[in-house]
């Protein structure tokens, strides 16, 4: 619309809105509805107003005029998944399920995720608030649902993917600052929501995929619960971006638990009327209710739901705690998901779906529900009360487990359980720990801050050392068995890292020059950033294929102190891998090992169900004693050693005759053959 129309429209949708003002209450209330109509029409012609004068949101996203915003968005769809009742209730699996449904359809999908608290990012929450911090391409410390985003979806996301109340005030308070609002008092509505539906088209323009494309759907899942005083400004922010984009190119699908009392041990609907009652009440209709429960539930329920949320039945999806988070876009798409979303968003998807549609999917929750053996891993950290501070690692575990026919049991321990401090304060907890850690088959210590545990997991790293026990360190991980090494096989009793102890003798862990300690957020060595293998032959760069170089993922502040590498490394512990100016130790490896592997670099962020990260793969084949077969075979296992029950790290004699005669049989030259290689010496001997 060009501006001059836009401004008169303004004006008379100004004077009709105050004149509906003026009137008097009983001809007021006769006409609300088209009171309301001219203020929303009032508040969308503001928007379109601004948005021709106002700065991009951050200078590395590009300015676009209304026209183009309005032109490159014309295709573009939207899903908003929220979340009523309790938070937890598992929105990002389902929002994560959308998009591998759609993704299958051939869609390009990429994700944002809204979290309403007012920090900047995730990267100096304890892991107790909101579970692990995970790690992105470009350094961004986010929250752990884009994790589930890149698992399911297979993209790479950027930090602008998350959106905090935090990023979007400092936004509007910078433009502020530079007069960009032109003397306007700012205010939550219009300014704060106008940045948040900026923020939102310009993010879902982003390329996300290996291919570069740009995506199609955006799925926007909304943190929190509906009614949460933080997550408003979002709330109203979306009720006007339908009118935005238009009603037909968003659809809004509300998560909502539905409670089974053991006492009545039946299914309660109410808590689900009342938060969809209130989302309605903030002025958004979910298009589809997604029940969440313990059990499944019937379908009078299902008609329940349907009756008193104003909402046909095939809108109402039911998803109970199911054995595998794999299984859930399998159930959602036997719902009609792909039917329902074809239509309302009008995304041009063929149908009947093909034969074999998500066939990948439903493979991999098969395998995962029939996995018959196990391996125990004990996970030494110092977060463990919540398993979620080390989502992405126990996926990694899973991925790589899965990947060969095993179920991995993970056994949590406390590192400070382990320290021989405890055995005097605590002595029950002490010797659980320690007869947990005894029992398993493989042993991983993986990243943290802070001196908490710090001694735990250096006694870790040494009965690993000394048993030959499968051993992973990660970050954190490796500097402790750095120092462990130090201490035991080097005899420097006082080696330390500064973190812990700044007036340590010898300091084997140091701070980095990135390192601020007046400010913890953002400072340290964060994102993607390349590893380059030593030429000599090592497990690790076996498990990576032999290449040259890698790139992974990193969140640390200190580092090995290069001064006593070659130190280390004549007494067998063998730095195998280090940064680009060969000044960052990234890889450690110990000789003559099963396996003794430490990472400064965090594996557990680029594991993927169907392509799992080479380290933890390593760690899960030492400990079921396949490691050797594995490597031998050029990284591969064939179908016999996966299934097999048994460990067989070496065939056995029969199997090897057995082997040896199909070959013999196979390659048995023919009499044609024969006579060809009598000719062709002939030939040659002429």
């Amino acid at each position: 619309m060009p501006e001059s129309e836009v401004s008169l429209e303004l004006i008379t949708c100004s004077y009709i809105f105050r004149l509906q003002i003026n009137l008097p209450m009983s001809a007021r209330g006769s006409r609300f509805a088209l009171h309301v109509a001219f203020g929303r029409r009032y508040l969308n012609l503001c928007s379109v107003k601004r948005a021709s004068c106002l700065p991009p949101v951050y200078p590395h996203l590009p300015k676009l005029s209304s026209s183009e915003m309005s032109q490159k968005n014309s295709t573009m769809k939207y899903i908003l998944v929220t979340g009523g009742v309790i938070s937890g209730v598992g929105k990002g699996v389902i929002a994560s399920s959308f998009g591998t449904i759609l993704k299958c359809c051939g869609i390009n999908v990429t994700s944002i995720k809204i979290d309403p608290y007012i920090n900047i990012d995730a990267g100096t929450f304890s892991p107790y608030e909101h579970g692990e911090v995970y790690v992105l391409d470009d350094g961004g410390e986010v929250d752990l649902d884009l994790g589930n985003y890149e698992r399911f979806l297979d993209i790479t996301l950027h930090r602008d993917n998350n959106i905090t109340t935090g990023k979007i005030y400092q936004n509007v308070i910078n433009r502020e600052r530079l007069g960009d609002y032109l003397g306007k008092t700012v205010q939550v509505v219009p300014h704060i929501t106008d940045a948040i539906q900026e923020w939102v088209q310009r993010v879902a323009q982003q390329p996300v995929a290996k291919d570069g494309v740009t995506p199609q759907v955006c799925i926007v899942e909304l943190g929190g619960t509906i009614g949460d005083i933080e997550g408003m400004p979002f709330v109203e922010a979306f009720r006007q971006f339908q009118f935005r984009v238009g009603r037909e190119n968003i659809a809004c699908a509300h998560v909502s638990l539905v409670p089974q009392p053991r006492s009545t041990g039946e299914p309660k609907t109410k808590p689900t009327q009342s938060s969809v009652r209130e989302l309605r009440g903030l002025g958004l209709s979910p298009d589809l209710i997604v029940c969440r429960s313990e059990k499944p539930i019937g379908g009078d329920v299902k008609a329940k739901i349907s009756n008193f949320c104003h909402v046909a039945p095939e809108q109402v999806i039911c998803i109970p705690d199911l054995s595998s988070i794999y299984k859930v876009p399998v159930l959602m798409e036997t719902q009609g998901i792909v039917e329902y979303l074809n239509e309302r968003l009008q995304l041009g998807i063929n149908m009947p779906p093909p034969r074999r549609f998500m066939q990948k999917w439903k493979d991999l929750a098969e395998r995962v529900e029939h996995l018959r053996k196990e391996v125990t891993i004990a996970l030494v950290g110092k977060y463990t009360k919540l398993e979620d501070s080390y989502a992405s690692v126990t996926k990694a575990l899973q991925h790589a487990a899965c990947s060969f026919g095993y179920k991995v049991n993970i056994k949590y321990i406390e590192a400070a359980s382990l320290e021989k401090n405890t055995k005097v304060e605590e002595p029950v907890a002490y010797h659980e720990a320690w007869q947990q850690l005894c029992k398993s088959d493989g042993v991983i210590v993986p990243g943290g801050f802070g001196k908490r545990g710090m001694e735990g997991k250096i006694e870790t790293c040494q009965w690993c050392r000394e048993t030959g026990k499968p051993f992973l360190g990660i970050c954190l991980g490796l500097q402790a068995a750095v120092i462990e090494f130090s201490r035991n096989v080097l005899k420097l009793e006082d080696a330390h890292s500064t973190e812990i102890n700044p007036d340590c003798a010898n300091p084997l862990i140091i701070d980095m020059p990135e390192h601020h300690p007046g400010q913890m957020g953002g400072t340290m060595r964060l994102g993607k950033r390349k590893t380059i293998f030593t030429d000599g032959k090592s497990i690790i760069k076996t498990l990576y294929r032999n290449q040259s170089s890698i790139e992974e993922r990193h969140r640390h502040r200190y580092e090995v102190n290069v001064r006593y590498v070659s130190e280390l490394e004549k007494a067998g512990l063998m730095f195998v891998g280090h940064d680009e100016d060969k000044e960052r130790m990234e890889i450690i490896e110990l000789a003559n090992h099963p396996y003794y592997v430490a990472t400064q670099y965090h594996p557990e962020y680029l594991s993927r169900p169907l392509t799992p990260s080479p380290p933890f793969v390593g760690l899960i084949l030492a400990s079921v004693g396949k490691l050797k077969t594995y490597l031998n075979k050029g990284c591969q296992l064939s179908p016999k050693h996966q299934s097999d029950d048994e460990s067989d790290e070496d065939d056995s004699n029969v199997r090897n005759l057995a082997v040896q005669e199909a070959k013999l049989e196979q390659n048995k030259p023919k009499e044609n053959d024969l006579n060809k290689l009598g000719e062709y010496i002939q030939v040659v001997n002429a």
